[in-house]
């Protein structure tokens, strides 16, 4: 494995040992009742500022959309199935939110910059919710969000050298992010609308 793929899964490894315990300490407190304000724990280290360009060439901070919840997904305009398939869910459930939906920001970060310009992911977005914010930027910057997502991303050979047919590997999780930008939780792959929707409602 190359040295940029390990430090990669290096991270995805990390992040998930970050959920696991994040999950477990939440079973655990539904079991026992609760904590005190007092004796609540740091909240998951996931998330975080990032400097990315959106689909209209603004330049965006994580702190621009504070205030609002935030649905977080990292994923590439040429992926075939999982990333439109996360992304019409992501729109489904904010619209069975109604009028409540209005208070969360869906975000969709490339892992792909390669490819995916300001341009690309304008074209991309308008097939989903109005109010997606999709957002590129220089390698080094996607790079940095992802590693502040615990995101694992890998470019797959494509078919020939040289050809731009290629495919990427990378975390399928959505991250529900709070208003003040911290982590809250995530959806695995495979979760219908519906859940989504009653997950966020909690937080509205």
């Amino acid at each position: 494995m190359q040295p940029a793929a390990k430090r990669g899964l290096l991270i995805f490894i990390v992040g998930a040992l970050f959920i696991a315990g994040a999950l477990a300490f939440t079973y655990w407190q539904q079991q026992h009742g609760g904590l005190t304000l007092g004796e609540q724990l740091a909240p998951v280290a996931i998330g975080g500022d990032f400097t990315l360009t959106d689909q209209n060439g603004k330049i965006r901070h994580a702190g621009d959309f504070k205030g609002k919840l935030m649905l977080v997904y990292f994923g590439y305009t040429y992926c075939p199935d999982a990333c439109p398939t996360a992304l019409q869910d992501i729109s489904q459930a904010i619209d069975q939110l109604g009028e409540k939906g209005d208070g969360v920001t869906p975000i969709f970060i490339t892992v792909d910059p390669d490819r995916d310009t300001p341009k690309q992911m304008k074209l991309y977005a308008e097939n989903f919710h109005p109010r997606l914010v999709a957002l590129t930027g220089s390698k080094e910057e996607i790079a940095a969000a992802a590693r502040a997502y615990r995101v694992y991303y890998q470019k797959e050979k494509p078919s020939k050298p040289g050809a731009d047919d290629y495919l990427m590997d990378h975390t399928g999780y959505i991250y529900l992010m709070g208003r003040d930008g911290r982590y809250i939780s995530h959806f695995a792959p495979g979760v219908t609308p519906a859940e989504m929707a009653k997950a966020i409602a909690a937080h509205l």
